[in-house]
């Protein structure tokens, strides 16, 4: 999703209409990275899409959202399974921080004003999302994006979300704080995002509550 970076208007998923000069077109819906890792990404989409179109490929494009959790139901009772719990001051998963942070008993750091909004997903909706992309192929030449998302979040609301949980499963009380932000980003923007198609395969997305319990 970070390729889509905040538009001010809903992003729609793959395509949108657009009218210029009395003419209507579908075209990719614009990009606007905020990052040079998102940029790379956006160079990958561009030449997948373009292959699809001159060579015929098929490819199912998954604009995914922050993951969040380290195991899925069938490798919960093995760690040696899971994968990485990753944090990091400035740039990480924001969640992962506050969760490092609430353990220590450290105040979640929240950057500027805390209205910074973006898609998360559990991750065993993460699994869910691309077994349902497996289990229906594109067709051959077709391009198709699927925006993989369960739930919208500011990171103020994350921050609440897990003091709540830390205080109601291990008795932490933890404060949170707002610091200065080191990152170059709009604090308060629209975030709306199309996520259909994943849905009329089937996905149900969960609740951010339930994974931050497990």
């Amino acid at each position: 999703m970070g390729e889509y970076g905040t538009p001010g208007i809903p992003i729609t998923e793959g395509r949108m209409k657009i009218t210029r000069g009395g003419r209507t077109a579908e075209l990719p819906f614009p990009k606007q990275p905020g990052s040079i890792y998102h940029a790379s990404k956006v160079m990958d989409t561009s030449l997948i899409e373009m292959l699809c179109r001159i060579w015929e490929l098929r490819a199912t494009d998954i604009m995914q959202g922050v993951v969040y959790g380290v195991a899925i139901d069938e490798n919960k009772d093995n760690p040696k399974y899971w994968t990485r719990f990753d944090y990091d001051g400035v740039f990480g998963t924001c969640i992962n921080r506050y969760i490092a942070q609430a353990l220590h008993g450290y105040p979640l750091t929240v950057y500027g004003q805390g209205g910074q909004t973006r898609g998360f997903l559990d991750i065993r909706d993460s699994m869910d999302c691309l077994w349902l992309a497996i289990q229906n192929p594109p067709r051959r030449g077709e391009y198709r994006v699927f925006n993989q998302l369960a739930n919208v979040h500011s990171v103020q609301q994350l921050a609440e979300r897990v003091a709540d949980v830390a205080y109601e499963i291990f008795k932490i009380p933890v404060s949170i704080q707002k610091i200065e932000n080191p990152r170059v980003e709009a604090e308060e923007h629209f975030y709306e995002v199309q996520t259909n198609a994943l849905k009329r395969l089937g996905y149900k997305p969960r609740d951010l509550a339930e994974g931050l319990h497990r």
